[in-house]
């Protein structure tokens, strides 16, 4: 038997192992390849031969991989360019020398464009015996042809709990006040949507809708007329109608021509300040903590990006199974399930799926009942948590060791 390679790339987030544990458990329990071999730092990393044995992983060892957040085998932003053919010969030859049959490549938009690029090279140069199949994750839940993305429901958990948390905080003061919670979502207001499950929402404004200074002034003042407070949420990627990002400071320096954000919430900060519509501003961006947590991860999200993994190394026991991704597909009924799924890998790559407008609100005031059910779900449940000297129990990084 050959063997089978497991990579990491783009954004972590708190489930994104659990996909690598799921391929490695269906090996051992269904061993099509004889080694389960990891890629430290993705694509990067492969190009320079750093790999660690994964086969016999221990049952311990498995679980606690799971909960454990961030890329254990590490991550990278190497864009793979299709006009780079150099890359793609040494990748192939790379697999040859070490008798690698399937690549299962674990990422975002730019990742599953990865997959797409390598198994268009294969096909045209008629290798036959290398395969490349994704398996989704972002915390954004950009990605389209699958119904939510692992990863997406645990940083929903968590953005919903800290919305809470600091609704309460900031209310114990009797004075006006304005919070202003700031989420990741450079295309998709997804995340920043998903802090509305608190409840305590009075103001969101995302990406899809065009941002108006003076309507978002409005309604935060009708906000502090009625109760003297305001929570509001925006996206990092709020953009006005000319395209014009609202954070202050912006970037294109990413590695793939993405912009690089941060400070949306700043900017609200500094027009109510200015209007004089209200006196005092908090505010609290969530930065790398909504995607790099393990404590508050979502039951259902750790199980389906478990699963997940067992489905994509399940699919690639067809010799033709190759230029895939595995998807989640929710089935019909009032119970929640879903189904895997799979779908050709470039009808995902370099496509964004954004927060639907019609499940928004008029006038920021947050989101519609069927964007509630869509979302409830998929934070249900909190899984054991393996706890170490008070804190939960990690792997240490493979490529620290």
């Amino acid at each position: 038997m050959s063997k089978c390679l497991v990579a990491q790339s783009g954004g972590p987030t708190s489930v994104i192992n659990a996909t690598i544990a799921g391929i490695v458990k269906a090996n051992q329990l269904n061993p099509i390849y004889d080694t389960v071999l990891g890629g430290l730092h993705g694509i990067e990393g492969i190009l320079d031969e750093r790999f660690v044995d994964l086969t016999n992983m221990s049952d311990e060892e498995n679980q606690i991989l799971c909960q454990t957040p961030s890329s254990a085998l590490g991550s990278c932003r190497y864009k793979l360019k299709r006009d780079n053919v150099a890359d793609f010969e040494k990748l192939i030859k790379i697999m040859d020398k070490y008798d690698i049959e399937t690549l299962f490549y674990t990422g975002g938009n730019d990742s599953m464009d990865t997959v797409a690029a390598l198994s268009e090279y294969a096909r045209e140069h008629n290798i036959t015996n290398h395969r490349f199949v994704g398996c989704p994750k972002t915390v954004d839940n950009d990605l389209m042809e699958t119904d939510h993305c692992p990863g997406f429901a645990s940083a929903a958990k968590f953005i919903a709990t800290t919305a809470v948390s600091t609704w309460l905080d900031y209310n114990v003061y009797t004075r006006q006040e304005v919070f202003i919670l700031e989420t990741m979502g450079r295309d998709a207001g997804w995340l920043a949507a998903s802090a509305c499950l608190s409840g305590h929402v009075d103001v969101l404004i995302l990406p899809e809708e065009p941002f108006d200074k003076d309507l978002f002034l409005k309604q935060v003042a009708q906000s502090i007329k009625e109760k003297n407070k305001c929570y509001v949420v925006v996206s990092e990627g709020a953009r006005y109608a000319d395209g014009r990002y609202v954070a202050a400071g912006e970037a294109k320096n990413d590695g793939f021509g993405h912009a690089v954000l941060g400070g949306a919430a700043r900017a609200l900060e500094e027009m109510i300040l200015e209007s004089g519509v209200a006196s005092r501003c908090k505010v609290q961006d969530l930065s790398t903590a909504q995607r790099c947590h393990a404590s508050e991860q979502s039951a259902v999200d750790v199980t389906e990006s478990f699963r997940l993994g067992m489905s994509a190394h399940m699919h690639s026991a067809n010799p033709s199974f190759t230029g895939k991704m595995v998807g989640l597909k929710r089935r019909e009924g009032e119970k929640y399930d879903v189904e895997f799924i799979t779908v050709d890998a470039d009808k995902v790559a370099n496509f964004v799926k954004n927060f639907p407008t019609e499940w928004l609100l008029p006038d920021y005031k947050g989101i519609t009942d069927e964007a509630y059910a869509y979302l409830r779900p998929l934070i249900v449940g909190e899984p054991p948590l393996i706890v170490k000297d008070g804190i939960p129990a990690h792997v240490i990084p493979y490529y620290m060791r």
